[in-house]
């Protein structure tokens, strides 16, 4: 299988917490999360993509520039070979931030122990009894989430949470009962839903106010009290 590149973000301040990175989107995704603002990742199919050496060519050239990579989708470690893309960003110096749902531990935990990311961004979708709603599959098996969840707590890596919030999928008990899920974890951010325009399925779908993120916020810092609102001041 060809690592499918889909698009490359050349600059970003924000995607790699205090580095100057640059962003890789790997096309394809197990999930179908409705909310989804990336679904040309999920949902289209592409005819061409960036291959392997110009990425290479554009990180070579950014050396001295540029202090890390995000690898993010779609979901990255549907990719199998998502692990040999990052042994060539690893040889050329660069720091790696590694975004993923999860459901790929035995990829993950083989990147871990190579040693290939230094930061891992897990996205957590809801609570136990919602996350299939959330996810748009019913019936889906946690077990490799909560496999990635072991895994993560080892310390192997430093790492984070995050939940991007949107009415009426997330309420503030299912937060609460997520954070339960969670607790001990060092980062957790909670990120207010937009509207990209591409969603999956926006039927329904919205943001609540910052006022009301904020008292969510506060709900789930009673749990992990170094939680944070990512987004909003």
């Amino acid at each position: 299988m060809t690592t499918r590149i889909f698009a490359l973000q050349k600059l970003t301040l924000l995607d790699y917490p205090d580095k100057t990175a640059c962003t890789i989107f790997l096309k394809g995704c197990n999930l179908r999360c409705p909310f989804c603002h990336n679904s040309r990742l999920v949902t289209t199919i592409e005819q061409s993509y960036i291959t392997v050496e110009e990425i290479l060519a554009f990180l070579k050239k950014r050396r001295g520039i540029l202090e890390g990579v995000c690898i993010t989708g779609g979901e990255p470690l549907l990719d199998d070979q998502c692990e040999t893309l990052m042994t060539s960003i690893k040889e050329l110096g660069y720091k790696i931030k590694l975004d993923t749902n999860g459901f790929f531990p035995d990829r993950l935990n083989n990147i871990l122990h190579k040693k290939l990311a230094d930061y891992v961004a897990v996205d957590i979708k809801n609570s136990k009894d919602l996350y299939g709603k959330t996810v748009g599959i019913p019936d889906i098996d946690l077990a490799p989430l909560n496999a990635t969840m072991q895994i993560l707590a080892q310390g192997k890596v430093d790492y984070e949470y995050r939940t991007t919030v949107v009415c009426p999928l997330h309420t503030t008990q299912s937060l609460v009962q997520l954070a339960q899920w969670i607790k001990g974890c060092p980062h957790y951010y909670l990120q207010q839903f937009v509207d990209s325009g591409e969603l999956i399925a926006p039927n329904g779908l919205s943001a609540y106010s910052e006022h009301e993120m904020h008292d969510m916020l506060k709900a789930v810092q009673q749990i992990i009290p170094q939680a944070q609102l990512r987004g909003i001041d």
